[in-house]
């Protein structure tokens, strides 16, 4: 059996800012209602985390919980728990209406760390990424260009940025020239 191995296999760049795939990692799309209780739980168990408030991330490392819509959740657990995780998420929810699919060979991670980290996600999302209106422990789902992606900062000079794999080289590519040397803005 061959080994799973990420999309990019540890790409990295430095730039303005240091870009580089985070490589594998356990995540689960969990949708259903997150004021249920038997969700909350499942979710506590699996990340010791609550469920987070709108546009909210609360992630530790490799483990966390972001929201993802008014129904859908985040949950990042360790690549190689993902389906001991899921199995027990399952398990917790019992009968509740809800859906738990893990999508962690289906997306890529990366980070954008740096002084100018803002600058750089800034020239490809949409996004007000002042640091008046976006924060550590905040996520936005937006455009990177021109794919689906979402991001989060995981302090105050990182992002991490997750997209479909099938977008991986492209994001990663789009990430590079917005980080090329010279290319400061002066914006954040």
């Amino acid at each position: 059996m061959s080994e799973p191995i990420s999309a990019l296999n540890h790409a990295s760049y430095d730039g303005i800012a240091n870009i580089r795939e985070c490589g594998l990692q356990g995540m689960i799309t969990l949708r259903g209602d997150l004021s249920d209780k038997s969700l909350a739980k499942a979710v506590k168990d699996a990340t010791g985390q609550n469920v987070p408030g709108q546009r909210e991330a609360l992630v530790s490392g490799d483990t966390g919980v972001c929201w993802m819509s008014p129904d859908e959740l985040l949950v990042l657990v360790p690549y190689a728990e993902v389906e001991t995780k899921l199995a027990a998420m399952v398990k917790a929810l019992g009968k509740t209406h809800t859906l738990a699919i893990n999508v962690s060979d289906a997306r890529a991670v990366f980070t954008i760390s740096g002084a100018s980290a803002r600058e750089v996600l800034g020239k490809v999302a949409p996004v007000d990424l002042s640091s008046e209106a976006f924060q550590p422990g905040q996520i936005r789902r937006s455009r990177l260009a021109q794919v689906a992606g979402a991001f989060w900062m995981d302090d105050a000079e990182t992002f991490r940025v997750v997209c479909f794999r099938s977008a991986a080289d492209y994001v990663f590519k789009l990430l590079k020239v917005a980080a090329q040397p010279g290319s400061e803005v002066g914006v954040y």
